[in-house]
């Protein structure tokens, strides 16, 4: 028999200012990896987090 799929999937977070920024210092670009539930939050999640190339808090965004 096949298993239902879990609430809970692996979610990448990027930064939103490294992305758009080309002047920046450093060529690299932020990300964490992180996990959501699908059914509490079915749109993308938007979270502050800090950014070690911006050096600051940074909106993160998911990525698909």
């Amino acid at each position: 028999m096949a298993k239902a799929k879990g609430a809970r999937i692996s979610i990448t977070l990027e930064c939103t200012e490294c992305r758009t920024n080309s002047e920046k210092i450093s060529s690299g670009v932020s990300r964490y990896i992180t996990q959501k539930n699908r059914r509490n939050t079915p749109n993308r999640l938007e979270i502050k987090k800090f950014c070690p190339y911006c050096k600051k808090h940074i909106l993160y965004k998911e990525i698909k």
